[in-house]
C-alpha cells in the first residue's frame, strides 16, 4: 500500500500539471472502483478550476472553485499518468505518450494550468483505489478525515505533542504510530525504519515512551519521511509516480524487510514478528 511519501511524490507530479487547471472533460469507463463512484462525476467536474493540489495523510485532495473538493486514495495498485503537450511548461519529465490500458479507469483532461493542456489518467487493477467528492467547507469533518492525527511533517507536530497522545496508551508503539488517530499518514515501512533509527523496540509500551523518547523519535520519522520523499518513495510491487517512475528509498532500508541481515547500528541479526497482522522488522540488538 503506498504510504505518505509515496503518495506525496505523486501529488508533486500532478501538481504541476493540474493546479490552477480547468477540466474539460472527464471520461468514466466503470461506475466504480474500491466503492461507486460519486454521482454525477463527469457533470460535476467538468468545468470546475483545480484550486489546488495537496495531500491529507495518504489522500490527495484537490479542491475546486465549485465548492467541492476531489479526494483521491490510490488503493494497493493506484496510479495517475500525465500526457502533457509537444513541449510542456512543468518542472520534471513527463511522459508525452501514455499507452492504452485496459485498467484505465477514468481519463480527465485539463487546461490552463502551467503544462498547457493535460490528459490525466487513472490507473488501477485491483481496484482498492477510490475517489470521493466532498463539500470544501466540510472537508476536515468528512468520514475520510474526521478523528485524524496531525500531519506528521507539519511544524505542530512535535515530541510534546507525540507523549501526550500517546500518555496511558497500552499497546505497543509501532502500533501506536500506525493509529492515524494519533498521526496521521505514517504506514508500517516507514514506522519500521524509523524506530530502528531511534533504537526504540516496536514492543515497547506506547504509554512507556515519555516526554525524552519522544523528542527524540519525531525529528527522526520526519527525517526518514523527508529522504523517502526526495528519493521517490518506495517500490516494492506497483508503485509509479506520476511519470511511471519507480521510488528509490528500498534500497536505504536498514531495518524493513532485512531479516536475517546484519543491523548496520550495532552488528545484531534484523529479525521479523508479526504486529496486528503485519510483518515488523526490527534489531533486538539495538532498539530497547
Amino acid at each position: 500500500m503506498p504510504e505518505l511519501p509515496e503518495v506525496e511524490t505523486v501529488r508533486r507530479g500532478l501538481a504541476p500539471a493540474l493546479d490552477g487547471a480547468r477540466i474539460t472533460s472527464l471520461v468514466q469507463r466503470r461506475p466504480d472502483l474500491r466503492f461507486a463512484l460519486p454521482e454525477g462525476l463527469d457533470v460535476r467536474l467538468t468545468g470546475a478550476r483545480v484550486l489546488g493540489v495537496g495531500r491529507r495523510a495518504k489522500y490527495l485532495t484537490l479542491p475546486l472553485d465549485s465548492g467541492e473538493t476531489l479526494i483521491a486514495h490510490l488503493g494497493m495498485t493506484g496510479r495517475f499518468t500525465v500526457q502533457a503537450g509537444q513541449d510542456p511548461v512543468m518542472p520534471g519529465a513527463f511522459e508525452t505518450k501514455v499507452p492504452a490500458d485496459r485498467h484505465e479507469h477514468i481519463v480527465l483532461e485539463a487546461e490552463g494550468g502551467a503544462a498547457g493542456p493535460v490528459r490525466i489518467g487513472f490507473v488501477d487493477p485491483r481496484r482498492f483505489g477510490f475517489w470521493d467528492l466532498v463539500p470544501s467547507r466540510e472537508l476536515v469533518t468528512c468520514r475520510h478525515f474526521a478523528g485524524m492525527g496531525p500531519e506528521p511533517l507539519s511544524e505542530g507536530w512535535t515530541g510534546e505533542n507525540l507523549a501526550q497522545a500517546l500518555e496511558g496508551r497500552r499497546t505497543p508503539i509501532k502500533q501506536a504510530l500506525l493509529d492515524q488517530r494519533i498521526v496521521a499518514g505514517l504506514g508500517n515501512i516507514y514506522v519500521c525504519e524509523a524506530l530502528h533509527r531511534a533504537g526504540v523496540s516496536p514492543r515497547r509500551q506506547a504509554a512507556s515512551i515519555g516526554r525524552k523518547r519522544a523528542e527524540r523519535l519525531v525529528p527522526i520519522v520526519k527525517a526518514v519521511l523527508a529522504e523517502a520523499i526526495e528519493a521517490g518513495g518506495s517500490t516494492l510491487r506497483d508503485y509509479a509516480d506520476a511519470r511511471g517512475e519507480r521510488g528509490a528509498f528500498q534500497h536505504a532500508f536498514s531495518a524493513y524487510g532485512r531479516e536475517g541481515e546484519p543491523c548496520g547500528r550495532c552488528g545484531g541479526v534484523i529479525a521479523r514478528i508479526v504486529q496486528s497482522g503485519r510483518s515488523t522488522f526490527y534489531c533486538g540488538g539495538c532498539q530497547r
